[in-house]
């Protein structure tokens, strides 16, 4: 089952008068239970690929369809909802709310979905559960370490049940033990749960987690 599709799409920026492009008429799926690896040289265009796949930026040619449904002529509104209810993100630096602790952390989609306090708490227990920090549910993102952190906001991107997962760098700011760890539950995930994954990376050695791995250059897909 194919989850995304990009179909010739092209992102355009303007810097001064002058237009560079950062696509170069993409077309790929990604399919329902894949872990995905997009490689490539710095300035290549893997994070404006990534945005465009999880409708944090539009193209400026080209469709991309989520689940068979044509999002070129969503409204923000039906993008953010759209984001929240089928697409999770893991960033490099963690991006977690400082002055919230570990449980509420993960909480907040399921907060901005409205769902059942009960249901909320059990969820959000669980999942932090299942990445080894049931001890920490009221400690702060500052009296964590960087694994322990990675590990919350991979079950905060869990928490909605999303479709896709999308992964920016996920060790980048890690040491080479904790960068592992990570991957081994990202991995597990996708092994027994089947949670679908897009991953960018400069690091070689997390290639051997992929079941696919995509080469950018200068904007496009090398064969």
């Amino acid at each position: 089952m194919t989850l995304v599709r990009l179909d010739n799409v092209t992102k355009d920026y303007l810097m001064g008068t002058t237009s560079v492009r950062a696509l170069d008429g993409i077309s790929m799926e990604v399919e329902k239970g894949e872990f995905v690896a997009l490689v490539g040289p710095s300035g290549c265009g893997k994070t404006t690929l990534l945005n465009i796949l999880g409708l944090l930026d539009r193209p400026t040619s080209g469709k991309v369809l989520l689940e068979g449904k044509d999002t070129s002529q969503s409204t923000d509104n039906q993008e953010s909802d759209r984001r929240l209810a089928q697409i999770g993100f893991i960033f490099q630096n963690f991006n977690l709310v400082p002055v919230l602790n570990v449980f509420e952390n993960v909480e907040v989609p399921l907060v901005l979905a409205k769902s059942n306090p009960k249901a909320r708490k059990d969820k959000v227990e669980h999942l932090l559960a299942s990445v080894g920090l049931s001890e920490f549910l009221e400690h702060r993102p500052d009296e964590l370490s960087g694994g322990q952190r990675q590990r919350v906001a991979i079950a905060r991107a869990l928490v909605n049940s999303p479709s896709l997962i999308l992964a920016d760098e996920p060790t980048a700011n890690l040491d080479s033990g904790n960068g592992a760890k990570i991957m081994e539950i990202m991995a597990e995930l996708n092994r027994k749960q089947g949670v679908t994954f897009f991953m960018t990376t400069h690091n070689p050695d997390l290639l051997r987690y992929a079941s696919r791995i995509i080469h950018l250059r200068d904007g496009r897909i090398e064969d």
